[in-house]
């Protein structure tokens, strides 16, 4: 059951359980759910604004962060998105893109990531001439040099894209194939993301019809901007294996209180099914609240359904959306919502263990994750 706290941001990486000090950061953990253009260093963006003479509406790392939180924090996802005008446009060619995934992949280190899904779309880089193949094999590069970086430094972190299709253009078959013709060279799945609103996943059904064909796994973004209808129809026509947010399904659980105690819980038809069939839910926090995802439940942490539906038996994992315009990592996410619900190290560790058994990966390579998990979460344990 939700827990009635006052929420607000912890000021420390640790907690104390049971006289052990928990450093949050060193925990091993999943990044399922992280945007390639959302997860910019400020500098960066000035540094490759400036090669090509992009107008940024601040000319400082500092300045240049916070114009991006306030810019995000709108409770709109439509003000939201158009942060992404200005990290889009830096990142349009083979160097700028390899430089951004490099920098990303080693953020996620920093943050005691052992496994990165970074989704992208290429067609929304191809302004200076780059095709989506060259596209596709620039962010690979930056990928395979960070990798490269963190083993020599002799620690571990794998990292696959999750190529995307924009859901309001027409481009969905064209990206399926793309994703699938590099699937031997980094790409893990495919995902359609922009606009929810009015951009059912059936209208790109043959794309995941290509995609079931050849046995290539999908998430759908569905849940955030737009409701159980959209859940539903990523499932029937996109064949999600996961739901890029799917906080919405709350929509679809009736609960009954007596007395002000919750008395009974009844699934709809398609919360049902996402619990049933144990469907991840990527649900991503602080983003949730910046949009308004969840303003039919309050506008604080302690409103989110995540822990309603962790309780329930859902298939929760934790995620970033966008480090940058949230001004967050995976380390703040769970340091708000143990604030938030009072979580202990076995609920952080079911978190991870969720997203590893969710990873688009052969179960072999999941296996791996999950011994990492084991051994670290161990290892705080002390």
């Amino acid at each position: 059951m939700l827990l009635d706290k006052p929420t607000s941001t912890p000021k420390a990486t640790i907690i104390e359980e049971k006289n052990m000090t928990i450093d949050f950061r060193s925990l091993p953990k999943i990044s399922l759910h992280d945007h390639l253009d959302g997860g910019l260093r400020p500098q960066t963006i000035i540094e490759l604004a400036s090669e090509i003479g992009h107008q940024l509406p601040a000319d400082n790392a500092a300045d240049l962060g916070a114009w991006f939180q306030e810019a995000a924090d709108s409770g709109s996802l439509v003000r939201y998105l158009e942060t992404f005008e200005h990290t889009i446009a830096v990142m349009q060619t083979k160097h700028g893109l390899a430089r951004v995934a490099r920098e990303f992949v080693l953020d996620l280190h920093a943050d005691g990531v052992i496994y990165g899904e970074l989704r992208w779309a290429p067609e929304q880089h191809l302004r200076s001439g780059l095709t989506l193949d060259e596209t596709v094999e620039a962010v690979q590069a930056g990928i395979d040099e960070a990798i490269a970086i963190v083993e020599t430094e002799g620690d571990y972190i794998q990292a696959g894209q999750l190529v995307t299709a924009m859901r309001h253009t027409d481009r969905g078959l064209e990206i399926a194939e793309l994703a699938v013709r590099h699937r031997d060279n980094g790409v893990v799945g495919f995902d359609i993301a922009g606009p929810e609103a009015g951009f059912l996943p059936q209208r790109h059904k043959l794309a995941f019809d290509y995609l079931a064909e050849q046995m290539f796994p999908a998430t759908v973004h569905a849940g955030e901007a737009d409701g159980i209808e959209s859940i539903k129809d990523a499932i029937v026509s996109g064949r999600a294996l996961r739901l890029g947010h799917g906080v919405r399904i709350r929509e679809d659980i009736e609960l009954t209180h007596v007395d002000g105690e919750l008395a009974s819980v009844e699934f709809g038809e398609v919360s049902n099914w996402v619990h049933d069939r144990q469907i991840a839910l990527e649900l991503s926090p602080s983003s949730n609240l910046q949009t308004g995802a969840i303003a039919a439940w309050g506008t604080a942490m302690t409103d989110h359904p995540f822990d309603l539906l962790y309780n329930l038996g859902f298939n929760v994992t934790v995620n970033t959306d966008n480090r940058l315009m949230s001004a967050t990592t995976i380390t703040r996410e769970l340091e708000l919502l143990t604030e938030a619900f009072d979580y202990n190290i076995d609920d952080l560790e079911q978190f991870q263990i969720n997203a590893a058994r969710a990873a688009f990966l052969p179960i072999e390579e999941r296996e791996v994750l999950l011994a990492h998990i084991e051994a670290g979460f161990a290892k705080a344990r002390g």
